[in-house]
């Protein structure tokens, strides 16, 4: 799936899915100074956060969630 990382004028992002899945990210969290930075494919929750951490240089994204590791499929999201 296609995920969305977003920067408004401060400096803060948000990741939210591209579409209908990201559509209350972008139409409640969002300020409307927002800008969309960079878009890329994801498969799962893990794999984004992992995208979006090497984005951000944060360092390695862990989780202790293995439903994160699911893929987008295995919880019935198209």
């Amino acid at each position: 799936m296609k995920h969305e990382i977003w920067k408004d004028d401060e400096g803060l992002t948000t990741l939210c899915l591209e579409g209908k899945h990201g559509d209350d990210a972008r139409n409640n969290i969002l300020e409307p100074d927002a800008k969309l930075v960079f878009t890329f494919d994801a498969k799962s929750h893990f794999e984004a956060m992992t995208k979006y951490y090497e984005y951000m240089d944060w360092g390695e994204y862990e989780t202790n969630n293995l439903e994160y590791k699911k893929t987008y499929a295995e919880w019935g999201w198209q």
